[in-house]
């Protein structure tokens, strides 16, 4: 050890400590003196490349010095290195393996029936095997007693073809179809119906099973059931079914739009649609329904004992304004038109509905033909619309004459009585024939531009006694359309819908005290439950 007093002076500029020469000194043997096993002039290469790599120092640190001779041998050395380890990168070249042996088809499903992919065919393993003495035919295979099906007639399916595509037999099928329709009309059976059918065993080998029983809905109100007693002859059993028929009235008002109003107090839309078009006959639906007045629709329900709900017609639209009838219209008669209550008035002078949805552009009197070039009388109202829009009947009539007319193109004239008579001329299409009775507000046609004609539009003249006259302020006569023996049952009829008190149809049937519980059946069980 060496301590920096004995050094004297000398101390501050040396460092006591070993330096990596001192180290290869104080190891290194003496002159002449070999190290056992290693030849002295391999110990004395050795030492030299270690002073020369130390003096050398060709691997320097990269981040110091940069751009200094000794920052590029130290790069050199990082380059010769990678170079190194690239040329010495292994090959991924494929290795040729053995040459796989063919298989026959055999031994092929041999090998496949022992590997997972035959759990998909089946579950088919092994080879299959032939009958070997041991195993012997059946006599008879064995059925099951009874079979339960349930079918449903398609559109456009017959009974008797449903029935033979369940497998009943051509004996059966005809005493069926005659025991059903002694209860409903087979032909008044609804696609869509389904069946509960029962098959039996067979009454000989191979021959159609016999059918046990059969329930299916015949109509809202009835049940059947066919049935095949002991001795085995069929019989029909009806089950009626408790249906209440109290119509559905609904109130509201109508607010910013009838139709949204309507359907926001629960009215079907087809009712809605129904009210809308009974209505726009008398008021326009646009400029005459203000949003306080009250709207009245009552439809035809029916509700069965079973749950189940049914919508029929419209039967009554009303319309109030300012708690008082505005519009009442009543279903009446054998063709169901809709009547309203005005008509048990007296007769009455009223004026024509409009012909077309469009505008005026061409009044009645002498104008300069627009195709001919001259001045002539123009004897009628034309009315421009779109192309196809349709053509309304002013008031009720009988049509004389429909087809090509001349300069009017296609026309179709109506006579109203007494004497008076409307023409509508340059329509695209006719859409009434001649002799046909049609009702104000009917449609006979549709805008279009044959004959004399520069665009679409509705030619619409008005004759009296065969002369033309100016349609503009034309009145019809309006007579009573309900006469006088059926003036008490119309007003009892519509006296009876008003009536009734709005949504008191959609309550639930309430059942009878003692009446007997209804038996599910299995067709029943099986549909689908109502969402709640």
């Amino acid at each position: 050890m060496f301590r920096a007093q004995d050094q004297g002076g000398d101390g501050a500029a040396h460092v006591a400590a070993l330096s990596h020469d001192q180290v290869l000194h104080d190891h290194a043997p003496e002159s002449g003196v070999s190290i056992p096993g290693k030849p002295p002039i391999l110990t004395r290469w050795k030492q030299g490349i270690e002073r020369w790599c130390h003096d050398a120092e060709i691997a320097p640190d990269l981040a110091c010095d940069i751009g200094s001779r000794r920052w590029f041998r130290g790069l050199a050395t990082l380059l010769g290195l990678s170079a190194a380890a690239i040329a010495m990168w292994p090959d991924f070249a494929a290795v040729e393996a053995a040459t796989a042996m063919p298989i026959a088809d055999r031994s092929r499903d041999e090998f496949r029936s022992q590997t997972i992919s035959p759990l998909g065919l089946g579950a088919d393993s092994g080879r299959h095997m032939g009958a070997s003495p041991l195993v012997r035919p059946l006599a008879g295979v064995p059925e099951r007693p009874s079979i339960q099906i349930v079918s449903t007639l398609a559109q456009g399916d017959s009974f008797a073809r449903m029935m033979e595509r369940v497998g009943v037999g051509a004996t059966d099928v005809s005493q069926i179809a005659g025991l059903v329709s002694q209860a409903v009309p087979l032909g008044d059976l609804s696609s869509g119906t389904r069946f509960d059918i029962t098959m039996g065993r067979r009454p000989a080998p191979n021959a159609p099973r016999a059918m046990d029983s059969m329930d299916f809905r015949a109509r809202f109100d009835l049940d059947i059931s066919v049935e095949r007693g002991p001795g085995g002859n069929l019989a029909l059993v009806r089950h009626p079914i408790r249906v209440d028929e109290t119509p559905l009235r609904i109130r509201g008002t109508v607010g910013s739009s009838l139709y949204r109003s309507a359907r926001n107090a629960g009215a079907p839309v087809g009712a809605i649609q129904s009210y809308l078009r009974a209505i726009d006959k008398y008021l326009s639906l646009e400029s005459d329904i203000a949003a306080q007045d009250q709207f009245d629709i009552v439809v035809a329900y029916k509700r069965s004992a079973k749950g189940e709900r049914e919508v029929g017609e419209l039967l009554y639209a009303g319309l109030d304004h300012g708690g008082k009838p505005r519009v009442q219209l009543l279903r009446w008669g054998k063709d169901g038109e809709m009547f309203a209550a005005s008509a048990l008035t007296q007769a009455r002078g009223a004026p024509g509905g409009m012909p077309v949805a469009g505008h005026m552009t061409s009044p009645y009197g002498k104008r300069r033909h627009p195709i001919l070039g001259y001045v002539r009388m123009h004897a009628g109202i034309d009315y421009g619309a779109a192309y196809g829009s349709p053509i309304y009947a002013v008031a009720d009539g009988v049509v004389n004459f429909a087809g090509r007319h001349g300069g009017h193109g296609n026309y179709v004239r109506l006579s109203h009585g007494g004497g008076l008579d409307t023409g509508y001329g340059h329509m695209s299409r006719i859409a009434v024939a001649r002799g046909a009775r049609v009702k104000a507000g009917q449609v006979i046609g549709y805008v279009g531009s044959t004959g004399l004609s520069t665009g679409p539009h509705l030619h619409f003249e008005a004759y009296r006694g065969g002369q033309t006259i100016n349609p503009s302020g034309l009145r019809f006569i309006s007579r009573p359309q309900i006469d006088g023996k059926e003036k008490d049952a119309f007003k009892a009829r519509m006296n009876a819908l008003l009536g009734v008190q709005p949504g008191e149809a959609l309550g639930d049937i309430a059942a009878p005290a003692d009446g007997p519980t209804e038996a599910q059946r299995e067709i029943d069980r099986l549909a689908p439950k109502p969402a709640e």
